[in-house]
């Protein structure tokens, strides 16, 4: 089995028609399970989770219509999965609970991508960086991770690492402490049971690395947390992308198996 459950379908209309161009580039590429998964900030319906000026522009959809497509998709045979990736907002535990209760997800994937109002892997916003310390943003971060594995909500854990989207790393000096926060955090992923997604998508950006960091995978692969793969594709033409590389990851931490959920129940199968 080959996943890629965090496909975006934003760049285009709710159409079958769109919708099929991503179905048409996962069959090419080996992709035997296919899922959506549209960011949440997207929709109408989430201002009460997450909302400031960027969000405002973009909080244009309404999430009836997105997933009608995606169970229109399926009543017409197209096997795909009705998924969604919300941000997590510490404090916004009930908002997001009464977001997702409605609507009959196969999973939902958790991500951060926001300290505060700063969207760290925004290129908007990447000017920031230069006014923080490193360390102190990947604490920031990383204590934001431990409060969405507490709250129980999510099946999957988006991009682990995407703290380092533009390259920025502690300093050598500082690689304890870095060390310290993937050992603070490995065992509450293990105690949470959510699956950890091993993402391409770094490939694509300023990094050019895998999520997770060989460190991170090292310790989650000896913890048996349970993984997926996946390419965050915000296009057709990213779905699947650079599995080849992605899937000799895997195998090289001895990575086997893989999840993959329906009605946000999970299934272990073999990986290929």
């Amino acid at each position: 089995m080959i996943t890629d459950y965090h496909v975006h379908l934003e760049t285009g209309p709710y159409t079958i028609e769109w919708l099929e161009k991503y179905v048409e580039v996962a069959i090419q590429r080996g992709i035997t399970d296919l899922g959506f998964s549209e960011h949440g900030y997207r929709f109408k319906q989430s201002k009460a989770i997450l909302y400031n000026p960027w969000i405002a522009e973009r909080q244009t959809e309404d999430i009836n219509e997105y997933v009608n497509l995606i169970l229109q998709a399926k009543e017409k045979g197209i096997d795909v999965k009705l998924g969604i990736e919300l941000d997590f907002i510490p404090g916004k535990e009930k908002e997001i609970e009464d977001f997702l209760k409605p609507y009959p997800w196969d999973y939902v994937i958790g991500s951060v991508h926001w300290i505060d109002d700063w969207g760290f892997d925004l290129t908007e916003m990447r000017e920031k960086w230069n006014q923080r310390s490193i360390l102190k943003v990947y604490e920031e971060y990383f204590w934001r991770v431990e409060r969405l594995l507490e709250s129980m909500q999510f099946d999957i854990l988006g991009h682990v690492d995407v703290i380092k989207v533009f390259g920025h790393r502690p300093s050598e000096e500082e690689q304890e402490q870095l060390l310290a926060l993937y050992d603070r955090l490995v065992p509450l992923i293990q105690q949470s049971g959510i699956t950890v997604e091993m993402s391409t998508a770094g490939l694509r950006k300023p990094v050019g690395e895998l999520y997770p960091a060989p460190l991170l995978m090292e310790r989650l692969t000896k913890a048996q947390v349970p993984m997926m793969i996946n390419s965050d594709a915000h296009r057709p033409e990213h779905v699947g992308e650079d599995y080849d590389k992605g899937i000799d990851y895997l195998r090289s931490y001895g990575v086997n198996e893989v999840s993959i959920f329906e009605q946000r129940k999970r299934k272990m199968v073999p990986l290929g």
